[in-house]
């Protein structure tokens, strides 16, 4: 499902298109908004705080619930075809669950970077990374720990270190599963985001100095 909020008050004047930074989202059920409406989900309420700092941004949902890497890589292209600012991946644990193997996780991942650098040179990648308890000397959990800053790194990409900080494994905070965030869970993770993404924003949108007078 494609979700699309255009960040621009009423009131505000029209904004040339070319200057408007356009976010897209492409992650799995956390992302989507499971169990929630999607005005509910982290994305949408990502765009009004955007909006209520005045950036002039499009925020679009292409996430999916029960997405993995793959679905995710397939899904990629359709979205290229327009303008494509800043990249918000969020995706793996959905492999990880089915067992994917880790090499396939983080191929499938760098190829999602590559593809969306090679139309757009300039985009910036932000990775949301997923922690899991640790099980003791359960290799496949610390490898799947490690990808999203090892990738994050390799890449120069912004890294959310943990999507669910403040979030995963608090019951007041997911639904009656435990495992996907209900409505208050996904305001803390708007602001997970924020504080990773709001950086990115404020460095491309800074107005030059202005030029002295000469004198």
């Amino acid at each position: 499902m494609l979700f699309s909020l255009s960040l621009q008050s009423a009131d505000a004047p029209r904004r040339d298109p070319a200057r408007v930074t356009t976010i897209l989202v492409l992650g799995d059920s956390l992302s989507d908004g499971f169990g929630l409406t999607r005005d509910q989900a982290y994305p949408a309420l990502l765009a009004q705080k955007l909006r209520a700092a005045g950036y002039p941004v499009e925020v679009i949902n292409a996430s999916a619930s029960g997405g993995t890497t793959a679905g995710g890589l397939q899904r990629l292209p359709k979205h290229l075809a327009r303008k494509i600012d800043v990249l918000v991946v969020q995706l793996g644990i959905n492999d990880f669950f089915r067992g994917v193997p880790i090499e396939q996780i983080r191929a499938n991942l760098q190829a999602i970077i590559a593809l969306t650098k090679a139309r757009h040179p300039k985009a910036g990648i932000v990775i949301a990374g997923m922690q899991l308890p640790a099980s003791g000397a359960d290799g496949y959990v610390r490898a799947f720990g490690d990808i999203f800053g090892e990738l994050a790194e390799e890449n120069h990409a912004a890294l959310i270190p943990y999507l669910l900080a403040g979030v995963g494994g608090d019951p007041n905070l997911n639904l009656t599963d435990r495992i996907h965030p209900n409505a208050a869970g996904q305001r803390i993770i708007a602001e997970n985001v924020w504080q990773v993404l709001e950086p990115i924003l404020r460095k491309a949108t800074a107005s030059p100095p202005a030029r002295a007078n000469p004198r």
